[in-house]
């Protein structure tokens, strides 16, 4: 759960909870206290008495305990904890002010926030095991402290407290972990480590003199503007030698922000002054990677201010995309993306307005997403992150766009590929172009104005005209706003108007991207113009030298090119010799082709006429003097930018005169004034060569920049090219990974895999396929019923097809030529997207199971045959038992419990069966006393045979026989049982006189 300010302001004012006059706070006291938050897991008792069993009692530090707790029974830690301390420790109650000295701990089944220094409670919204308190406390308390905010992550499972300790580090606060090596569950230690650069990491025991030690070296706030000019030279030493190690420029990074960084990390190594700070860094490279990471202020979250989100999927994005034709493919920028969630939030947003539209249209998202941390990018590529993102994307968002991985959460694929990740330096690296989305939130407010506005000119420049710009909520375009229109000032976003283009190819040559658009290439429509340009050509140019002048001119273009001549021209140009050359340059007469070069260049660059004076054109015999004057029109369209020369004669006196009038007298001395012409010539012609150098320097310039322009273009294309190679390596390299370990996975099943198209062409298979059809790897694309099998199978073709028709599988046992037996599967292959690309026939060899099945069913013919005897021996037992001439009593061993009598003892005694059975022997009458008094019957139980003759017995009518007892023990399904025989003694001797 994310609660903002508002939500807390809420809270604060709902609650209905009153202070205790206890808790009340003077106003004259003190309130300007660290106030330290400490989260652990349930079960960290010990790890909480560790800690403040070493933390002294008078530290000026209030503690916020945060722990996992079962919701459904009463809190016991502050009693537990109040032993190992002699702080207050007392349970948080809502809209309780926290005062130094004192422990609080949050009670089970509720979160906690801190809001103007007061603890307030409520109920969580979340499910059981999902809950983020630590995350919840940690960034009110880095919203409510400030730099006085300290986090500190004990022993616990899970991730809980990441999220809250990247506030606390943006806010500039202080971060302590316990080493994740000597913590009973290192889950929240690590995933701390992972997410930022704690500035204490150290086994709990040490944590509390770190901590004091760091805060006694604090020192006095002061403010960068109060910091003398040796710290500010030293600062400076500090960007060169992160320069040097990163290869990035913190020159124009916001110099205050810089030095609360630089003084945090002496703060860490308990270095007083910066001097000592820059040779410690100069001797430990290591501290400058970690510097470059504190300044870097990674912080992101997903939907990061929800109301910027809201107003994006319902308004801004919906109203983008209606404006858009079918089959657009929308680009997107985030740079600065850090771990990735801004730029996975916008993929998430634009899949559910997609989903919302009510045509169904082929628009696509492609989002490059870069930052200069290379480690960073690293894990947004993964796009793997941790459980706590639960406080930032709902559970609907949770179910749709992610799965499960482990203990973390996975971006789906779908969302994944729309988003590119690149390693790139926003300040020189070529960007990003032709852009309809850019987001660039709490970036800029790092950098210092020149860099802002280089920044926001570069935007300018690669958003498309009516595409969509979003900065953070604390950032402003300042004085770089034009070209866009506010949308909303709050949220900041902001719409492309078209507008600031044209100057910003000239103020930003020097930008890392060219600013000058492709040439066009020339369409028949203009290729039409420019003939009827030409024609109209003429008619123009007479109308302007009726206007202007009426002596010889020529119109030529930039390049030279002469394109139309008026009045007599023959005695300023000749024909070059050689190929016909139609070039100003090439045809002006030698004194005039000097001057023409230097003359062009100056009318090109201000638009102002230049006029030569007095130049000197040999002609047949003789030489004339002419004033040449040179203009560039910008005037009508069909003539802009070309220039005309205007000849005129001037007489030879002119010269001069305008040489030396007061040198008339000594003018007929030919001689000395030749010279001195020939002179003053040749120093004319000295300035308009440096001229001319000069202009060509400029063109050569000109000409390089434009060629850099050029070099800086394919640069960015380069790296969009790179960017996605990169992407497509990383994928290719998963592809491999994934393969091998399917193919590793098929062969370790030992089970035959044979993979064939919708023709049953065999599109690929596994090792033991081999054992079954004599296959290799060539006879990949073959018919797989061209192949030669060891089963007998000869409907395996058409049951594939009648598979392909009805998608309904077929399985059956076949067995091969040789013995063996396969469990034949058929099934239709289907793609991820539920399209059949063909079938999937496996092979389970089962030859084990039916010899198994044989054995049994002659091991069931067995018993059978064996239980059928036995039927028939117990049948012949019982005729016997019955028809014997003898009485015959069966006897439990145990209990002496009379089983069964035959029918020639009841005749012999004439008492009932039912007298008999389920009787204890010793409790028949006649027997009592005789046999099978207890004592008796022990003897009948310990003797395997038991023989009494004559004992005397009574029928049902009173007469007295003697009977010879004979009995033995034998074994019926592991149970004993005695079998008695009882025989008329008197029959006994009549039987054996007989005989």
């Amino acid at each position: 759960m994310k609660t903002s300010d508002d939500d807390l302001t809420g809270l604060k004012k709902n609650m209905v909870s009153k202070i205790p006059p206890s808790n009340e706070v003077p106003e004259k006291e003190n309130n300007n206290f660290p106030i330290v938050g400490i989260g652990a897991s349930a079960g960290g008792l010990e790890t909480f008495e560790l800690f403040f069993k070493n933390m002294p009692k008078n530290n000026g530090m209030a503690f916020v305990v945060v722990q996992h707790l079962d919701p459904t029974h009463a809190g016991l830690l502050p009693e537990l904890l109040q032993r190992a301390t002699t702080m207050k420790v007392m349970e948080a109650s809502d809209n309780l002010k926290v005062k130094p000295n004192y422990i609080y701990v949050i009670p089970p089944n509720k979160s906690m926030t801190l809001v103007n220094g007061a603890l307030h409670l409520f109920e969580p919204i979340e499910t059981r095991g999902l809950r983020l308190p630590v995350d919840i406390f940690l960034r009110s308390l880095a919203e409510d402290r400030q730099e006085k905010s300290i986090g500190v992550i004990l022993s616990g499972m899970g991730s809980d407290g990441s999220l809250g300790i990247k506030t606390i580090k943006e806010k500039n606060g202080i971060v302590l972990v316990q080493e994740p090596s000597t913590a009973k569950f290192d889950g929240m230690p690590r995933s701390a480590v992972q997410s930022i650069v704690p500035d204490i990491v150290a086994p709990v025991e040490e944590l509390p003199a770190r901590l004091i030690a760091l805060l006694k070296h604090i020192p006095v706030s002061q403010s960068y503007q109060d910091i003398d000019f040796k710290s500010i030279s030293n600062i400076d030493k500090i960007i060169i030698l992160l320069r040097q190690q990163t290869g990035q420029d913190f020159s124009l990074y916001k110099k205050p922000t810089m030095f609360r960084r630089i003084e945090r990390r002496k703060l860490v190594h308990q270095i007083d002054k910066i001097e000592n700070y820059v040779r410690f860094c100069k001797e430990n490279p290591e501290e400058v990677e970690i510097l470059f990471k504190e300044l870097l202020i990674g912080v992101t979250s997903f939907f990061r201010d929800p109301p910027v989100w809201e107003l994006l999927k319902e308004k801004i994005f919906p109203e983008l995309l209606d404006e858009l034709p079918n089959g657009y493919a929308l680009r997107a920028w985030v740079p600065g993306c850090s771990t990735g969630e801004e730029a996975y939030s916008i993929a998430i947003i634009f899949k559910e307005v997609l989903a919302k539209q009510k045509k169904i249209r082929n628009l696509t998202l492609q989002i490059f997403a870069t930052d200069i941390d290379s480690e960073a990018i690293e894990n947004a590529r993964k796009g793997v992150f941790p459980s706590n993102i639960i406080a930032d994307v709902s559970p609907e968002r949770i179910n749709q766009f992610f799965s499960v991985d482990g203990s973390n959460y996975r971006i789906n694929t779908d969302i994944r590929e729309m988003v590119v990740f690149a390693t790139q330096n926003v300040v020189k690296d070529p960007p990003f172009t032709r852009l309809d989305i850019l987001t660039c939130r709490n970036m800029l407010i790092y950098m210092e104005p020149e860099l802002q506005r280089k920044i926001i000119s570069l935007f300018n420049y690669s958003i498309n005209p009516g595409g969509i710009m979003l900065l953070g909520t604390a950032e402003t375009l300042g004085n770089s706003n034009e070209g866009f229109e506010i949308l909303d000032p709050k949220l900041k976003f902001y719409k492309h108007n078209g507008s600031g283009n044209s100057h910003l190819k000239k103020q930003l040559i020097d930008f890392p991207s060219s600013f000058i658009s492709p040439k066009r290439g020339i369409t028949e429509a203009e290729t039409e113009t420019t003939q009827k340009s030409i024609e109209n050509i003429q008619t123009i140019a007479n109308q302007i030298l009726l206007q202007r002048f009426t002596p010889a001119s020529i119109l030529v273009n930039e390049k030279g090119e002469i394109i139309y001549i008026t009045g007599r021209t023959g005695e300023y140009l000749e024909p070059a010799a050689g190929e016909a050359n139609w070039n100003i340059y090439a045809m002006a007469r030698e004194d005039l082709r000097n001057k023409l070069p230097a003359a062009i260049q100056k009318t090109k660059q201000n638009n102002d006429p230049v006029i030569l004076h007095n130049v000197k054109i040999g002609t047949n015999g003789g030489s004339k003097f002419l004033d040449v004057t040179v203009q560039r029109l910008e005037s009508p369209e069909l003539v802009k930018n070309m220039i005309l020369l205007v000849f005129k004669e001037v007489p030879e006196v002119t010269e001069k005169g305008a040489l030396n009038p007061k040198t008339e007298n000594q003018s007929r001395q030919g001689g000395q004034y030749g010279l001195e012409i020939e002179l003053q010539r040749s120093y004319e012609d000295l300035l308009s060569t440096r001229e001319q150098m000069q202009t060509s320097q400029e063109e050569l310039k000109s000409t390089n920049e434009e060629l850099t322009t050029s070099k800086e273009e394919m640069q960015s294309m380069n790296e969009e090219m790179q960017s996605i190679n990169i992407e497509l390596q990383n994928r290719i390299r998963d592809f491999e990974r994934a393969n091998n370990d399917m193919e590793n996975l098929l062969n370790s099943t030992e089970i035959a895999v044979l993979f064939l198209d919708k023709e049953l062409n065999i599109r690929r298979f596994t090792d033991h396929v081999s054992k079954i059809f004599k296959l290799r790897s060539s006879d990949i694309g073959r018919p797989f019923t061209d192949l030669v099998s060891d089963l007998q199978y000869p409907k395996i073709e058409s049951h594939a097809r009648q598979v392909l028709k009805t998608l309904a599988f077929i399985e059956t046992p076949i067995p091969t030529s040789d013995g063996r037996w396969y469990n034949v599967r058929i099934m239709p292959y289907r793609t991820i997207d539920d399209r059949i690309e063909g079938l999937v026939i496996t092979f389970f060899n089962i030859t084990l199971y039916k010899k198994l099945e044989l054995e049994l069913k002659n091991t069931n013919e067995t018993l059978e045959t064996k239980e059928k005897i036995l039927q028939e021996s117990e049948i012949h037992y019982h005729r016997l038992f019955e028809a014997a001439k003898e009485g015959i009593l069966i006897l439990n061993a145990d209990s002496g419990m009379i089983m069964d009598v035959n029918p020639f003892l009841i005749n012999l005694l004439g008492y009932s069966k039912e007298q008999f059975v389920e009787k204890a022997i010793w409790e028949i009458g006649f027997f009592k006393d005789v046999v099978a008094n207890k004592d008796k019957f022990l003897e009948l139980q310990q003797k395997e045979f038991v023989r009494y003759k004559n004992l005397p017995l009574e029928t049902v009518d009173g007469k007295e026989i003697n009977v010879e007892f004979v009995s033995n023990v034998y074994s019926v399904d592991d149970h004993k049982v005695i079998q008695c025989f009882i025989r008329d003694a008197t029959m006994k001797k009549m039987d054996e006189g007989t005989a």
